[in-house]
């Protein structure tokens, strides 16, 4: 079975991802892989540099414990999960980690009124990893 990636965020399209992977859990692997990026363009410019670390810490574990509650109900149907917890810009850190650990196929959700217009206009995560990575997509 394909290497499977699966980039998530608290958003309402990771919400729709995981329920189009329930949905399919049948033809899917049984061992998926969760990515979460930790957007380091947060605010950071207005932290003073003794906090830094101590906000870095912060935003590390909200994401491992989001990385946590997304994978529960996949484990509960029956999904092997690991799952893995990265810093940096999303656009650029998906598609590095989607390379260079040779997954063979990446999920990943498009925010519902995006379209051709607008994403070439403005750029969405989900197109610029589309055409990013060498994996085949599977775009919901």
């Amino acid at each position: 079975m394909p290497r499977t990636l699966i980039p998530v965020n608290d958003s309402s399209t990771t919400e729709k991802t995981l329920q189009a992977v329930l949905a399919n859990r049948t033809r899917l692997p049984k061992k998926l892989t969760l990515l979460h990026v930790v957007d380091d363009k947060l605010a950071y410019r207005m932290i003073p540099d003794f906090q830094l670390e101590m906000v870095r810490d912060k935003a590390r574990s909200s994401g491992q414990a989001l990385l946590d509650q997304v994978a529960a109900p996949l484990i509960e149907a029956g999904f092997e999960i690991e799952t893995l917890l990265e810093l940096g810009s999303p656009r650029r850190i998906i598609p590095q980690v989607a390379n260079d650990q040779e997954f063979e196929l990446l999920i990943i959700g498009r925010r519902p009124g995006g379209g051709e217009i607008r994403d070439v206009l403005f750029g969405s995560v989900a197109n610029y990893v589309l055409h990013n990575v060498a994996c085949p997509v599977i775009l919901i």
